[in-house]
């Protein structure tokens, strides 16, 4: 019997990926935050790359979607939920990022010793930080289960999803340093 072949699908920052069959999507994070869904029933499933948690002004001007933005994001993924026919509920939720790039510059001396805490998160205006709450409140209002999280920390991480099995991978890169 022959090995499996996937077909590998690179994203970047801003873009998005749905579907099925014997794809691995993978991106490449630092401060940004990669959102996987996979449905177990269905194996259907894919990924974002935002950068930010909100353009605020897009309904506004009338500016088309972006994956750049967290609420943008979770809008493409929420129209190909409707466009398959599953609730949020039903899917596997993985949440990965918010790494701090630069840790010798943040203020809290855990911070800058790596140490990334709950309790500090909380009230740190990083951007990694607030990606993370933005993708946790997001995700909870569209319906989805509590993800798992791989997030904040120094560093940057590499993120791969096996669209055939749902299985997740995360490599931990290291955070840069000022010389």
């Amino acid at each position: 019997m022959g090995q499996l072949v996937h077909r590998d699908v690179h994203i970047n920052v801003g873009e998005y990926y749905f579907g099925s069959g014997n794809v691995r999507v993978r991106t490449l994070l630092g401060t940004c935050i990669a959102i996987t869904l996979w449905h177990p029933v269905r194996r259907i499933g894919g990924m974002c790359h935002f950068l930010l948690p909100t353009r605020n002004n897009r309904r506004a001007t009338g500016l088309p979607q972006s994956g750049l933005y967290a609420d943008d994001a979770l809008e493409l993924f929420a129209d190909s939920l409707e466009q398959a026919g599953t609730p949020a509920h039903e899917y596997s939720v993985k949440v990965a990022g918010g790494g701090n790039m630069f840790p010798g510059q943040m203020t809290a001396a855990e911070c800058r010793a790596g140490i990334c805490v709950e309790e500090r998160r909380r009230l740190c205006t990083s951007i990694g930080c607030v990606n993370i709450r933005s993708a946790r409140k997001l995700l909870e209002a569209h319906g989805f289960k509590p993800p798992t999280e791989h997030v904040g920390g120094p560093g940057s991480r590499t993120v791969i999803l096996d669209l055939s099995s749902g299985h997740v991978w995360i490599k931990r890169g290291a955070a840069m340093q000022l010389q």
